[in-house]
């Protein structure tokens, strides 16, 4: 499976981990001074999902459009809406915001963002993406890496992790990049995008970070049983010092999306470890 953003952009796991992001974002906002938010795999920040890689997958198709056209959104979902009718200049356009590009907009004045990408032409485009935002910056550089290096200099770290999964050291550079960014700053936070292929992969995974701290927030969405694990059945949000305030937000995107998205068999499901 191809994890680049712009082949999945505006999908079903964009609107989940958009959503929770924006409300995670912002519950952080209420309880911290400054915020540093260090976006370990950013990409371009933005997508024309009319796009040649957009159009390939379809994914938008089934994903953003369906909300955009639908009358019984949950509130969670606003924020996302509101910036994607940002980005298209108040039409409805083609334009999809990536997290870099979400985030930077709802930084406060004392808040910044950095976004990593290693790619030559997504980087060129992030570039570009944060011009525009005098608190936000595009890197060259490995996130992961970044994300330790940078965790505790100047604001609470809110650190978000969306590899691409092409690595199969992802998942254990995941905790291990965990652990180095508690140590280094105790009071961070984090949220974790991943893929849901099969449930063995996604134990595992939960298994090495209850190793690392027992404050695990987890968002879970199947859209469908986990009987083929070559499909992307569903995704989760796994989340560290998020406010209690993210938990009833999580589940009412997760529910929203399960039932108006999913298929027979799909579920949500909020809960902490």
């Amino acid at each position: 499976m191809n994890y680049r953003h712009a082949f999945h952009a505006g999908n079903f796991a964009d609107l989940h981990k958009h959503a929770i992001l924006l409300a995670m974002l912002s519950a952080l906002q209420e309880k911290s001074p400054a915020l540093a938010v260090i976006d370990t795999h950013a990409g371009a920040g933005g997508y024309d999902l009319a796009g040649e890689m957009a159009r390939r997958s379809g994914e938008a198709q089934a994903g953003i459009f369906r909300l955009k056209g639908a009358t019984d959104a949950p509130a969670v979902f606003q924020p996302l809406l509101d910036a994607v009718t940002q980005m298209n200049g108040g039409k409805d356009g083609d334009l999809y915001p990536g997290s870099p590009r979400l985030m930077a907009r709802a930084l406060g004045s004392a808040d910044r963002y950095a976004g990593c990408e290693l790619r030559d032409d997504d980087a060129d485009l992030l570039c570009k993406t944060l011009a525009p935002h005098a608190n936000a910056r595009a890197l060259q550089a490995d996130g992961f890496d970044t994300a330790v290096k940078d965790a505790g200099k100047g604001g609470r770290a809110f650190v978000v992790i969306d590899p691409p999964f092409e690595r199969p050291d992802d998942y254990d550079r995941i905790v291990a990049t965990t652990r180095a960014v508690l140590s280094r700053a105790p009071d961070a936070a984090l949220a974790i995008w991943l893929p849901i292929k099969d449930l063995e992969t996604f134990d595992a995974f939960l298994r090495g970070m209850e190793t690392v701290t027992n404050d695990l927030l987890v968002a879970e969405l199947r859209l469908r049983p986990l009987t083929d694990p070559m499909k992307m059945n569903g995704c989760a949000m796994v989340m560290i010092g998020a406010p209690a305030s993210v938990d009833p937000a999580a589940a009412q995107a997760g529910d929203w999306l399960a039932a108006r998205l999913g298929e027979p068999g799909g579920r949500s499901r909020v809960w902490r470890a």
